[in-house]
């Protein structure tokens, strides 16, 4: 059995190889192909985790400079091995110690409901734009719109008396257009659009996605002060199986893709 510090070195690798192709391959190649119709020469990524949206964006631009962020170290030590040829940086999306002006392109997928300040962190966006520059960020719809992610959800409440909240509060709580704009315009942001995208995931087992979700994102937080974190993973990888059986299967995903420029 694995040390609770095993665990959390493992996260960046679980989460990129269980809940990769699942969840955000698609939308990666979704963003990434807007991104080559924009034709920027500099393009800074935040938020880019393990690199699945930097490795897309590297392949639709290979001729770009490429600026890879991220709060969490180890995500950043992941991506810079999985994609080796974007510069990595550590950084925080609301202080980025980045030029003002530097960039055409910024990108974000599924990072911006994590800022505790998502104004100011569009602000920082506006910031290393130059003139007209442009953002495109994603944020998830409600999480019954998402099929594995409500399928795990769901199994959250079968296994467990006092469900974590994390799936709903966290990568499903930024899902109102409406307050997205308001945000992005308080950033000095403008000309923002706001699409509703679905598309399917690449199959894959449902006991890789829970596993993916219960060792590689927060959640396992919450889980480990419910019980045994080894022992709650392979009973909501049992509950995962149960309702949706042990072959690769693909769901439907919703999310908004947002596009805004930076005045000028």
């Amino acid at each position: 059995m694995r040390t609770d510090s095993e665990w959390n070195a493992a996260m960046p690798e679980v989460y990129d190889e269980c809940l990769g192709p699942a969840l955000f391959a698609p939308f990666a190649e979704h963003t990434a192909a807007a991104a080559a119709r924009l034709a920027p020469d500099r393009v800074l990524e935040i938020a880019a985790g393990t690199g699945i949206l930097t490795a897309e964006l590297a392949r639709a631009l290979p001729a770009a400079e490429i600026t890879a962020t991220d709060l969490n170290s180890a995500m950043v030590a992941r991506g810079a091995e999985r994609v080796p040829g974007p510069a990595w940086v550590q950084a925080d999306a609301q202080h980025l110690e980045l030029p003002a002006g530097r960039f055409d392109l910024v990108a974000c997928q599924f990072g911006a409901m994590f800022f505790p300040d998502k104004p100011a962190a569009f602000a920082e966006m506006a910031r290393v734009l130059r003139p007209g520059g442009t953002v495109l960020l994603s944020s998830w719809d409600d999480v019954t719109t998402s099929e594995l992610p409500a399928a795990m959800q769901a199994s959250l409440h079968a296994v467990l008396p006092d469900p974590p909240d994390f799936i709903v509060r966290t990568p499903h709580g930024y899902t109102d257009p409406d307050r997205i704009a308001a945000d992005l315009a308080a950033g000095g942001l403008v000309e923002v659009g706001i699409e509703r995208v679905v598309l399917l995931g690449r199959p894959v087992p449902p006991s890789v996605v829970a596993r993916g979700f219960c060792l590689g994102t927060p959640l396992r937080f919450q889980l480990a002060e419910r019980g045994s974190l080894p022992e709650l993973t392979e009973r909501l990888q049992q509950e995962m199986t149960a309702r949706l059986g042990s072959g690769p299967v693909s769901g439907e995903l919703a999310a908004f893709l947002v596009t805004a420029r930076a005045p000028g």
